[in-house]
C-alpha cells in the first residue's frame, strides 16, 4: 500500500497540480488583502480614523437603515436584524469583532472561501484521479499488477486526502503570510466570541463563549479541512463514474453554485437540508449565523456531510471493483 500511494502521489506532483493551485491561492489572497486595505483607507476617509468602535457603530446604523427601507424581504429582514445584535453585543462587551492581524485575516477568508473557492481548489487535484487513467488506458496497465482493485482505489483516495489536507494548510499559511506584510502578524490571542445561536430573527447567547482567536481558527480550519475532505470524496466518485473529466467537473461545479443560490431560498423546503451543498457553511455556525433552514445545526450539518462522504466512497468502491476496465 505504501508503494502504491507513493506512485500516486508521484502522479500528482508531477502533474504540479498541488503547484498550480499554490499559485492560485497567492493571487487571490493578494488580491482580497489589497481588497481589504482599500476598505481600511476608505474607513479612515469617512470617519477620520480606523477606531473600531466607531466604524461597528456606524454599521449598525447603516443596517438599521436598510431595515427601515421599504421593498426588503422577510428572510433579509430576519438576518439583517440578527446581525445587528450580535454587532451590538460586541460593543456592549467591548470586544473588537475584527482586531486588525493577519489572523483575523485568515478567519475571514476562510469563512467567506468554504463553500466555493476552497472546494474549487480540490475540484482540480480529485476530478481526473482516476478518469484521467482510463480516459488514457494507463489504468490497464496498472491493473495488471498483482494487486486487488480495491486496493488500487484506496491508494488513490489516501493521496486525494493527503493532498487536500496539503491545499488546506497551503491556504492558510499563505493567506498569513501575504496578508501580514500589510496588516502584521499579531491577533493570535485576540478575544473572539462564539456560541450564538440563531432563531429566527432573535439571538440566543446563553452558549456564548470567549476563547484566544488561536482556538478559534483552529476549529475553524478543521472544519474547513473537513468539507474539503467531503467535497473531495464527492469528486472522486465522479472521477470513477464518468470517464470525461470535464464533464465530472461541470456536474461538482453546478452542484456548488446551486448550493450557494438555494442557501438563500431554501427556508421553506424542509427536505433540502439533506442536500449536502446546503451543509458546506460550516463555519456559520461557530460564527453564529443564521442556517439556511430553521433548525439546522453544526452536528447536524456535520452528520449530513459525513453520510454523503461515506456514500460516495461505497458506490466509488463498488463501481471500481466491477466495472469492465479491459
Amino acid at each position: 500500500m505504501n508503494n502504491l500511494v507513493r506512485n500516486e502521489m508521484l502522479k500528482i506532483v508531477r502533474k504540479k497540480k498541488i503547484l498550480i493551485v499554490g499559485a492560485i491561492i497567492a493571487v487571490l489572497v493578494g488580491m482580497f488583502t489589497y481588497a481589504q486595505l482599500k476598505e481600511t483607507e476608505r474607513i479612515r476617509e469617512r470617519f477620520g480614523s480606523v477606531d473600531w468602535r466607531t466604524t461597528l457603530q456606524q454599521q449598525i446604523i447603516d443596517t438599521q437603515n436598510r431595515l427601515a427601507s421599504s421593498g426588503i424581504s422577510e428572510e433579509w429582514k430576519s438576518q439583517l436584524q440578527l446581525r445587528v445584535k450580535q454587532q451590538q453585543y460586541y460593543l456592549d462587551h467591548d470586544i473588537n469583532p475584527a482586531e486588525p492581524g493577519a489572523p483575523t485575516f485568515m478567519r475571514t477568508v476562510a469563512e467567506n472561501s468554504i463553500t466555493l473557492l476552497l472546494p474549487l481548489m480540490v475540484m482540480i487535484v480529485a476530478a481526473d484521479i482516476v478518469s484521467s487513467e482510463r480516459s488514457g488506458g494507463t489504468v490497464k496497465l496498472l491493473l495488471t499488477r498483482p494487486v486487488k482493485r480495491w486496493k488500487v482505489l484506496m491508494s488513490k483516495y489516501i493521496a486525494l486526502v493527503l493532498s487536500v489536507s496539503t491545499i488546506v494548510i497551503l491556504f492558510g499559511l499563505l493567506s498569513y503570510l501575504i496578508s501580514g506584510i500589510v496588516f502584521g502578524y499579531e491577533g493570535w490571542s485576540a478575544p473572539v466570541i462564539t456560541g450564538f445561536t440563531a432563531e429566527g430573527a432573535e439571538l440566543d447567547t446563553r452558549g456564548v463563549q470567549m476563547i484566544p482567536q488561536w482556538q478559534y481558527l483552529l476549529m475553524e480550519f478543521s472544519l474547513v479541512w473537513f468539507v474539503a475532505i467531503i467535497v473531495g470524496t464527492l469528486t472522486f466518485m465522479l472521477s470513477v463514474l464518468v470517464k470525461s473529466t470535464p464533464a465530472g467537473m461541470g456536474v461538482m461545479l453546478a452542484a456548488l453554485i446551486s448550493g450557494m443560490i438555494l442557501s438563500n431560498m431554501v427556508s421553506s423546503w424542509e427536505a433540502a437540508k439533506y442536500l449536502f451543498m446546503i451543509n458546506l457553511n460550516l463555519t456559520g455556525y461557530l460564527a453564529g449565523s443564521a442556517p439556511p433552514i430553521e433548525g439546522m445545526t453544526l452536528g447536524f450539518s456535520l452528520a449530513v456531510l459525513a453520510i454523503w462522504g461515506l456514500g460516495a466512497l461505497a458506490v466509488s468502491f463498488a463501481r471500481f471493483t466491477r466495472q469492465d476496465i479491459y
